[in-house]
């Protein structure tokens, strides 16, 4: 029976590695080394191989600008970000500012809504017919309308979309600073600001590198921002080159190749010095009874009063785009053509619901254009591009949370060739996304692939199936670290348990570890979900009649807003799309970092609350004495 047993088991981790060698090296290594070796295989005019073509076309042609603007951008963001990122974590949970929960709130608004929904947002405002601008042209008539166009737009639209890591990852380091610390500094006769510089700024120093190079490649790989505000960098140029053929340009695969190349290079290059600057160990002694924090006072007057102005006015400007997008998302196409807000012109018709428009033409024709006016629920296109993306979203990151509980469980079993699956499934995160995606288009791209078996994935409907596969290749790294810490929550006497009582491998993983790394997993799900959701680079860069993403198809309305009677509330249900990936994104993150983040005392204290809100309105005084006799 022991040999058997032995027999069956090896069979299943034969069968099992070879499934996932199959998986890595056809749909991870494969296709970008393919991309590779792309660049060196371009032919002349006379067929003959030219392997320095492309790399001579980047030294004489304009794609040297491209990386230098992607450089510069990711340089000055990196500035930019860190400033107002730190500041509006001090300004919320280290000094003592008024209205710092609405201050909090105003700031991460950034998490429920981004990519080209919060780009779109920003030119609806800042455009040069948007809402602000219009309005400050009425009172500054020599402004420049274009302002907000560029280099500057992105930045400055970047800066305070970035800035929601800082909410998230530097808000906890401030929050977990030993306060003893603090006060011991203080007793010595050191003042506020040394404090804040010698001991505060220290502790934070890991997190904020970490931050620094997670800006660094967002600036680099940008996408949403250049593309629809219109800025020569990297990404965008290899969706366009990836679109094109030979017959309009020279070569544009080969030169997205490259580009896409130069990009994984500065990726491995700063993930490694990452790496090695985390293993160098960054620690503070703190006492053995840790206190917590104390928000500090601002001595100086002027100071505090500049502090809550410089607060206020950055609440503005991330708060402004959220309720004015909500507040137009309910006025007719005339009042968004205005940028006026109308009483009278308060509607739902951006929503739902579909009318047609008649018009007089130049000649004195009238025509009518069918269905020029469609809500968010009443627009196929709208709804083809929510439902696409609903579906990819939940199949990728189901199937990213499944692969990660699988792999997690072998490695935690297996440690030397646990090791090798674990560094195979970070192994995206060397790689940028548009890189893996432009490397999934070119070589699924065709019926004498092995690994498909003759099946072009790109071709049809097959390319949904191919764009499942990437957003998952994505997700893993981000799956498996947060699923692996998880892991080490179980107990092992839980499992030793199981075993005596005569449960199986499988019955133990089901019955025991899994409920206990269940909330880590669905947590993992939502927010992989809330990603992919809004999603637009990949899509983009997957681009195809098949499968128009929510994002894409947002991104179009702006193209096609009232062109020619057309689409006539386009921008208008541009806002309700905002509006309804806000709904999606707030519900989700409040169920993970709401209900889903409170301890088990937080909880029973939440219920007593409700049973005594129903008590009050006389709704709930059954279902208490009932639980009351069950206790």
């Amino acid at each position: 029976m022991k040999t058997r047993h032995f027999d069956s088991s090896f069979l299943i981790k034969l069968i099992g590695g070879a499934f996932f060698a199959y998986l890595f090296f056809g749909f991870m290594l494969i296709p970008c080394l393919n991309t590779l070796t792309s660049i060196f295989s371009v032919k002349d005019a006379a067929g003959n191989a030219d392997p320095m073509a492309v790399i001579r076309f980047f030294m004489a042609g304009k794609m040297k600008q491209y990386v230098f603007n992607s450089l510069k951008l990711a340089v000055c963001l990196v500035v930019t970000v860190n400033i107002v990122g730190t500041s509006l974590v001090l300004l919320t949970e280290y000094f003592d500012i008024k209205g710092a929960k609405l201050l909090r709130a105003g700031y991460m608004t950034t998490l429920i809504y981004g990519g080209v929904s919060l780009v779109t947002g920003y030119l609806f405002l800042y455009h040069s017919d948007g809402i602000l601008t219009t309005f400050l042209l009425q009172y500054f008539p020599n402004m420049d309308p274009q302002w907000f166009s560029g280099f500057n737009a992105v930045l400055f639209t970047m800066t305070f979309a970035c800035t929601s890591n800082h909410m998230l990852f530097l808000r906890n380091a401030i929050r977990s600073i030993d306060y003893n610390t603090v006060e011991a500094a203080r007793n010595l006769g050191a003042g506020q600001w040394t404090v804040l510089r010698k001991v505060v700024l220290p502790t934070l120093l890991p997190t904020l590198f970490s931050l620094t190079v997670m800006t660094f490649i967002t600036g680099l790989c940008a996408m949403s921002a250049p593309s629809i505000i219109g800025y020569d960098a990297i990404n965008p140029e290899i969706v366009r080159l990836a679109g094109s053929s030979t017959a309009d340009e020279s070569f544009p695969q080969a030169r997205a190749a490259l580009l896409s190349i130069i990009l994984a290079m500065f990726t491995i290059v700063l993930l490694t010095i990452l790496n090695h600057y985390e293993r160098k160990g960054h620690y503070l002694s703190v006492s053995k009874t840790k206190s917590k924090l104390v928000k500090q006072k601002i001595n100086n007057p002027v100071v505090n009063v500049l502090a809550h102005i410089y607060a206020y006015v950055l609440f503005l400007v991330y708060s402004l785009p959220v309720v004015l997008i909500f507040i137009f998302s309910f006025q007719n196409y005339g009042a968004i053509k205005m940028k006026k807000i109308d009483p009278s012109a308060w509607t739902t018709i951006n929503y739902y619901g579909k009318y047609d428009f008649e018009y007089t033409t130049p000649r004195g024709t009238v025509k009518q254009s069918v269905d020029a006016v469609s809500g968010l629920f009443s627009n196929d296109k709208t709804l083809s591009g929510m439902k696409i993306s609903f579906i990819l979203s939940t199949c990728a990151a189901a199937l990213a949370c499944v692969i990660v509980v699988v792999a997690c469980s072998y490695i935690f079993k297996h440690k030397k060739s646990g090791m090798a699956l674990e560094y195979s499934l970070l192994f995206p995160w060397l790689l940028p996304t548009i890189l893996i995606c432009y490397s999934y288009r070119v070589f699924f791209n065709s019926s004498s692939v092995p690994y498909t078996f003759g099946v072009n994935l790109y071709r049809g409907k097959n390319v949904m199936f191919l764009m499942i596969i990437a957003y998952t290749v994505v997700k893993l790294p981000f799956a498996l670290r947060m699923t692996k810490a998880s892991f080490y929550t179980i107990d092992n006497e839980l499992e030793d348990a199981a075993k005596n009582l005569g449960s199986g491998p499988v019955r133990t993983f089901l019955k025991v570890k899994l409920p206990i790394i269940m909330p880590s997993v669905l947590a993992v799900f939502a927010l992989n979900f809330n990603e992919l959701f809004k999603e637009y680079d990949m899509s983009a860069t997957f681009h195809s009649s098949f499968a128009t993403t929510y994002a894409m198809v947002i991104k179009s309305m702006t193209e096609t807003d009232a062109r020619a009677y057309y689409n006539l509330n386009a921008a208008g249900r541009q806002c309700a799309s905002t509006v309804m990936i806000m709904i999606v994104s707030g519900i989700i993150l409040y169920l993970v970092y709401g209900v889903g983040g409170r301890d088990i005392t937080e909880k029973l204290e939440a219920r007593k609350k409700r049973r005594a809100l129903l008590e009050k309105l006389g709704l709930g005084k059954k279902e208490t004495q009932e639980s009351a006799a069950d206790d």
